[in-house]
């Protein structure tokens, strides 16, 4: 039973208008069920201290500016100290507060120009999101409210473009896109989003059901909650393309079995008919092909790289750029032999790509078969190290080239268990196909967890912390490439009835 507070509530500021925009329910339950809230992921962790990071950069771009504090401070304060450094006559303001309409908002750069005053939002994003235009479109009608007279309404963005070399140049690394034009025309729009949101907020918890707005612009951190009543085995459940989950939930079709199969596609029908009636597939004649195109020595390859990363770190990079720094990598000279692991961890005090890359290229000789899950990502980061260390290039396409994909068995669904859910995803496909091995109860269980933690570890001074983290990323990798080794084996058991 949801219960609201005892008296509404209807202060609003950036974030909770934006929220308001996306779903009036998500609005409703931050202000008055904030205990329904879902955990913050490490994803959205990584992305909203990717935007600080940003944040600081852009100042940059306007130097020697007064920042205006916000940590312990109240907001009617930080209104009363931007007032203070408009009236002394400061003309570059970080944080800047204004509250208007009881609407408050915090402007990330605010400029005094030679036609008025002038607002920069920065977003670590690569490029100006409709989000956007309202964000910066609240913080126009708040200051003109507050009786501030503004010329222009800015988004300043990342440029992945950017290459760096040496310092960080600033005024490359962003850019900045003029809104005003658009920012004025939605004027209207926001003064009637807000009286709706306020009205809203003076009654009881709107009746929103699910839908396409849970997660755009952004997911919502009330999934948990709201979604609740869905089971299981859901329409939701459904991959691939095909009919839309939320058009069958609004016709009342919930449950996978209850979909018409015509509308299923082929790799569709697959997941469903597997899942109800509990049925594996394994198509011999698949397997045996995608077996017969390995070769020995064959080497096992998993790469961990820097997630979300929006400034970059090392020379030659760019942002958002994957910056290998960990791989796992096991080895069977010849069939059934004993299997060799190598690893790598880079220290998080240095730049980890030519140790990573030549320590790499000796322990993988040429013409050897390199097997990856989802060999793409491993291509990709191969392909970034050629880029970096051209004198590398022939070694490097040399493995390229015999880059085989674990993934297209079970993409093509040669081999498909139904607890798989209709995933190819190795998280997925590994506990389905060896019982003994997964992913649950890890304290790094995914790439963007480990690329936190390779980030963390670059801050940390506490030296038990750091080796706690650095076993729990070898630990990670390690179950990657032992994972596709268990697999293959499995696959090669089914086919042969024994490994050959």
């Amino acid at each position: 039973m949801v219960t609201q507070s005892k008296r509404p509530s209807t202060y609003l500021s950036k974030s909770l208008f934006l929220r308001g925009l996306q779903c009036h329910k998500s609005l409703y339950l931050h202000k008055y069920c904030l205990d329904l809230r879902d955990e913050i992921t490490d994803a959205q962790e990584a992305l909203f201290q990717s935007g600080i990071e940003a944040g600081l950069y852009a100042q940059k771009l306007f130097p020697n500016g007064v920042e205006i504090p916000f940590e312990d401070v109240s907001l009617s304060e930080q209104v009363n100290l931007t007032m203070r450094e408009i009236e002394k006559g400061s003309e570059r303001l970080y944080e800047a507060a204004f509250r208007h309409d009881d609407v408050f908002v915090k402007v990330d750069i605010l400029c005094k120009g030679e036609q008025g005053w002038e607002i920069y939002e920065v977003k670590a994003s690569s490029g100006v999101k409709d989000v956007h235009l309202d964000d910066v479109a609240l913080q126009y009608y708040v200051l003109t409210g507050f009786g501030l007279a503004v010329s222009k309404a800015c988004i300043v963005h990342i440029n992945t473009d950017y290459v760096r070399y040496g310092e960080i140049e600033v005024d490359k690394l962003f850019a900045i896109q003029d809104l005003t034009d658009v920012v004025m025309e939605k004027q209207g729009l926001v003064e009637e989003s807000i009286k709706e949101m306020k009205t809203m907020l003076r009654g009881d918890m709107p009746l929103i059901d699910i839908g396409h707005h849970c997660d755009d612009p952004y997911p919502c951190d009330f999934h948990g909650h709201c979604w609740q009543h869905i089971p299981e085995d859901s329409v939701f459940k459904l991959r691939g393309r095909g009919p839309d989950p939320y058009e069958l939930y609004r016709q009342g079709i919930v449950y996978l079995r209850d979909i018409p199969r015509h509308l299923l596609s082929e790799q569709q029908e697959i997941q469903v008919e597997s899942f109800l009636n509990k049925r594996n597939i394994f198509n011999k004649t698949g397997v045996k092909e995608f077996l017969d195109s390995l070769w020995y020595p064959l080497y096992f390859l998993d790469f961990e790289t820097t997630f979300m990363v929006s400034i970059p770190l090392f020379d030659g990079t760019r942002p958002y750029q994957n910056i290998p720094f960990q791989y796992s990598l096991h080895c069977l000279e010849k069939e059934n032999e004993n299997l060799t692991h190598y690893e790598y961890l880079a220290s998080p005090d240095t730049d980890p790509r030519r140790e990573l890359a030549e320590k790499l290229l000796q322990e993988i000789p040429k013409n050897s078969c390199v097997l990856a899950y989802n060999k793409s990502f491993e291509a990709r980061v191969l392909n970034d190290l050629k880029g970096w260390f051209p004198e590398y290039t022939d070694k490097i396409e040399n493995i390229i080239n015999n880059l085989r994909d674990l993934m297209i068995p079970f993409r093509k669904k040669d081999v498909y268990s139904w607890q798989m859910e209709g995933s190819y995803s190795l998280k997925d496909v590994l506990p389905a196909i060896v019982p003994q091995l997964g992913y649950k109860g890890m304290e790094i269980s995914d790439g963007a967890m480990a690329g936190n933690a390779y980030l963390r570890m670059r801050q940390l001074e506490d030296a038990a912390e750091m080796d706690r983290l650095r076993t729990a990323l070898l630990e990670y990798c390690k179950l990657d490439t032992l994972g596709m080794v268990k697999i293959v084996e499995k696959l090669r058991q089914q086919c042969y009835g024994a490994l050959r």
